[in-house]
Order: structure tokens, then sequence, then C-alpha cells
């Protein structure tokens, strides 16, 4: 029975590659002949269109599905949303020691040789609950390439399994582990970044915040692509979008009512933006999305860095939804707008 639900499944991957990627002139006489405007902002075309396919589709969303179930549809999405693979001179997976056991790695290299190159600890997006350094593949391959950097993408634990504060305890290891074994990796121990999207985006900050408050060595920089930042309150953004565009209020309820097991959302190792001190953190690229709850909570924390001294690089790209950065197959202005946030990264460490 699995053999056959497994080649429906693959059939309806492929017929949804193929829509998802119709000529623009078809686009205009179906799907976004009708363009959705909120808030000021006018959704991207392409995305509509990637939208409607998924509505049409008829599969739950995440936050309706056993959690077993909803890591094992978020592995599908890249096969259906990203391109074949970038290929890259170096790939290689690998494991570290963790506080619970063994931490899954993949380290990317963009470059042939042993030349010594920053480095990018990242942390994949899921909510803490569902992703995986499969499901990042693609982007963190973009990634590498386009900030010039090695990045060292890390499988931490998830919860409900490992609730809180797991996960952010094998974020700060990770990132300890890249500046012990920098040199072997061929990276640079001056020039070693943390970042992520989504949850990542939060892992990221709260290593940062981590490494200052312990007086210890600390990222040179954080790059935070639509983080999700303060879970102790609702923001505009969250009730403007709260169903429709992807991630949904309900879906951020399942991942935190996952994610926390009850811990308190306000503690700053969940809720990074509530930290009493923002200063003294490293130069900071945050991307948001326009049609993303959390677009307001990413404003708010580059706003509250910025105004605590902190170098901020931010953007909002306004027609775009919360995971983007895994539609670069099939939506183009997603794809620049990856590369261009790694060319900020590529800025920063060219100025370390």
């Amino acid at each position: 029975m699995r053999t056959v639900t497994s080649l429906v499944e693959r059939a309806e991957e492929w017929a949804a590659y193929r829509i998802l990627r119709a000529p623009d002139l078809v686009l205009r006489h179906s799907t976004v002949r009708r363009p959705i405007a909120v808030d000021g902002q006018r959704l991207e075309p392409r995305t509509q269109h990637a939208l409607a396919v998924l509505a049409r589709g008829g599969r739950p969303p995440l936050d309706q599905m056993m959690v077993v179930d909803a890591r094992i549809e978020y592995e599908r999405m890249p096969r259906v949303f990203e391109d074949p693979p970038l290929p890259l001179p170096r790939v290689e997976d690998g494991s570290i020691p963790g506080p619970g056991g063994r931490l899954p790695i993949r380290i990317y290299g963009p470059r042939a040789g042993n030349q010594v190159l920053p480095v990018l600890v990242y942390f994949h997006g899921g909510g803490g609950v569902i992703g995986s350094i499969d499901t990042h593949d693609g982007l963190c391959r973009i990634l590498a390439r386009g900030a010039d950097c090695l990045v060292v993408s890390v499988g931490y634990r998830l919860g409900p399994e490992h609730p809180f504060p797991a996960a952010p305890e094998d974020a700060l290891v990770a990132f300890r582990w890249a500046l012990r074994h920098a040199t072997e990796l061929h990276g640079d121990p001056r020039r070693i970044a943390v970042g992520g999207d989504s949850m990542g985006g939060c892992l990221a900050a709260v290593v940062c915040q981590l490494a200052r408050d312990a007086g210890r060595e600390r990222p040179c920089a954080q790059w935070l692509l639509y983080p999700g930042l303060d879970r102790s309150t609702t923001t505009r953004s969250m009730e403007l979008f709260a169903d429709g565009f992807m991630l949904t209020a309900s879906m951020l309820n399942w991942f935190m009512d996952h994610y926390l097991g009850g811990a308190d959302p306000r503690d700053p190792r969940a809720s990074p933006a509530l930290h009493p001190r923002l200063d003294d953190l490293p130069p900071t690229v945050l991307v948001t999305a326009g049609f993303d709850p959390l677009r307001d909570e990413g404003h708010a924390y580059a706003d509250a860095l910025a105004g605590a001294g902190v170098e901020v690089r931010r953007r909002c790209h306004d027609g775009l939804i919360h995971g983007f950065a895994q539609m670069t197959g099939v939506v183009g202005v997603a794809r620049r707008a990856l590369v261009d946030a790694a060319a900020e990264l590529r800025a920063i460490f060219g100025a370390t």
C-alpha cells in the first residue's frame, strides 16, 4: 500500500512541479487575473499562483497533521518548489557532539581547493518542530555561493520529542564547535557568523545574545531571514495575514505548542526580542516578507537593534510570503531576494 501511495505522491509532485512553472501568459489568464493587495502591498504574481496551486491540491495544512506526517510533507516541498540542487565543489555530511547526542551537519563550500573562507553556521526553519538539513539543502547551496563562504548547516533537536530549550542549547554548541574547528574546515575563525530562516533566525539571534552575555567569542554577524522573534504577543501583521499566505496563525500556535512544551514564551531564548539588552550585538542582516505574519516583529527587532547602536542591513520584500527562500525554483523574485541577502552577508564578511 505504501508503494502505491508513494507512486501517487510522486505523480502529484510532478504535476505540481509543471503547473507551478507555467508560462506567464497562462498565469495572467488563470490564477492571477485578480491581483491580491493587502496593507498597501500587492502579492507577487508567481507567489499568488503558487498559493492557488497549493489550495487546489487539497492537502491538509501542516497543523492538521500528526507531527511525523507534517515532517514528511515538509520534506516533499523542495522537490516541487526548488530547482535541482546547485552544484558546488564541496558538500560534506558529518556530525558533531551535542548536549543530547550527535547533531547532523552538512558543510557547503563554494570554491574548489583549500582557500580559507568565512563561515556561516546555519539553522534551518520549521518552527522548531519540522525541517532538516535536507529541507534546506537548496537554500544553503545558494547562500554559500552568494555569500562566498562555507556554510555549516546544523540539524538541531526538534520538539515535541526534545522540547525547549533543546534547540537553543544545540545552536550555541554548534557555533562554539565551529569556532574550535574553523581552521580544519578551512574557515576563518575571525569571521564566523550565524544565521537562519524563521525559527532558525530566532536561534541565530539567541546565539548572539547568549555568546555576548557569557563574555565569550561571539559571531561576527547574524543573518536573519523572516525570523520569529517574539512569541509573547500578537502583532498587526499576524492579524492581517492570519490565513491564506502559507504560514497561518493556526500553524504558529501549533508550532509553539509543540516546541515550547509549556515553557514561558517570554523567555528570551524563545523570544529574543524580549531580551533586556540589545546593544553590543554583531552587524545584522534582517530580511522580511510583506505578506508574512512575522513581518512586524522582524521590523520591530530591526528598529530596536538600530536604536541600541547595532549595524542593521534591513530589507522587506513587500510582495513575498514567509518561506519564499524555499520557492526559488518557481518565484524568480524570491531567488533574487535570497541572492541579495547573501550579498549583504558577503559585504559584512569583507568588512570584518
